[in-house]
């Protein structure tokens, strides 16, 4: 028992120890850092004596000091680049969606087109006919200028191009 009380106080002792070596930075000290940091985020062996002599601390400590604000600035660079892939993602899907949009509109308006285009054709309708129904839906319809009359050049029927093919 006594052995155990013995072991115990010993590790209290080394703790209290150790609590008492490891001191925090003061504001100068981490400003100095800092500054030596923005530099060079790599620390050679003499400059790391150097500044832990200018510092009043441990080597270890300044080595340590700079791991750890090298695996901060890591995490703070990450959690930049995240937000950035994030806003391009959002960007990305909104114009997936845009276009998807689009693509729908110009199926249907395909659909449209190929009825106007193929129906005749299996119904079996005179070739005269569907060249008159055609040339006033080029005309008056969405296929001319959003609706505005299409005269075509001298010496060129379209429709009966159209109908041929």
């Amino acid at each position: 028992m006594e052995d155990l009380l013995f072991q115990y106080t010993e590790t209290q002792k080394h703790q209290t120890i150790t609590k008492l070596r490891k001191k925090r930075l003061t504001e100068n000290q981490v400003r100095l850092l800092e500054s030596n940091f923005s530099s060079n985020n790599k620390l050679e062996p003499d400059r790391k004596c150097q500044l832990a002599a200018e510092l009043g601390v441990p080597p270890r400590q300044v080595s340590i000091w700079y791991q750890n604000k090298r695996a901060r600035d890591k995490a703070q660079s990450l959690e930049i680049d995240h937000g950035n892939l994030q806003l391009r993602l959002e960007s990305v899907l909104a114009d997936n969606a845009r276009l998807k949009g689009q693509v729908a509109m110009l199926k249907d308006e395909l659909n449209r087109i190929q009825t106007v285009f193929v129906t005749p054709f299996n119904n079996n309708i005179n070739v005269v006919d569907q060249k008159h129904d055609l040339e006033g839906w080029l005309i008056n319809d969405s296929l001319v200028g959003g609706g505005a009359p299409f005269v075509a050049p001298p010496g060129m029927d379209m429709v009966s191009d159209l109908v041929r093919r």
